[in-house]
């Protein structure tokens, strides 16, 4: 599997390790200096971090803090040189809506991560919750002893946890997984 995530909206004022420079809320919900030596280095190989200044960083990568917002049209070019090279049969995808527009993952393997809440029995979309959400999806991912290759597997780990639907892919649209919070 491999999962996508966006920078944070907040980052350390020192320069480090990816993992370390954002901070944001979905950062701190991962919580990368609580997870294991393996689950950490399950992460290296199973996350990448689309940045507006660097393009495609794994965990690990060191950066400089910045304040940049992204160009896609800059950008999409170094962040397709590094995706496409990437195989795996899953590609998990939790970035906002603004970093897709950066790299279109295949459609046939790739499961969206949307957000919901649900208010007077109406499904509506949140915003800084979602980004904390995604950053529990990814750690229970993280945390997880087996692998997960195929949206389905993906769904029923997901559901141990946290209620979410699995909505299938179109011929236009990737899979997504409704996660409510």
């Amino acid at each position: 599997m491999l999962i996508l995530l966006p920078p944070s909206e907040k980052k350390s004022a020192t320069p480090g390790p990816a993992i370390e420079v954002y901070t944001g809320v979905l950062y701190a919900a991962l919580g990368w200096a609580t997870l294991s030596e393996a689950e950490q280095r399950l992460a290296q190989s199973s996350m990448v971090i689309i940045s507006a200044k660097y393009g495609a960083l794994r965990p690990l990568d060191p950066i400089e803090p910045y304040k940049e917002k992204i160009v896609n049209k800059e950008m999409a070019p170094k962040v397709a040189a590094v995706l496409d090279e990437i195989t795996t049969e899953l590609i998990i995808d939790c970035r906002s809506s603004t970093y897709q527009t950066v790299w279109q993952s295949p459609i046939e393997k790739t499961v969206e991560v949307k957000v919901f809440t649900t208010v007077g029995g109406e499904k509506k979309v949140i915003t800084h919750m979602s980004k904390k959400t995604r950053g529990e999806v990814t750690r229970h991912l993280l945390l997880s002893e087996i692998e997960i290759a195929t949206p389905q597997q993906l769904h029923a780990y997901v559901s141990k946890s946290f209620s979410c639907e699995l909505i299938e892919a179109t011929a236009k649209e990737p899979w997504v997984l409704e996660v409510y919070c």
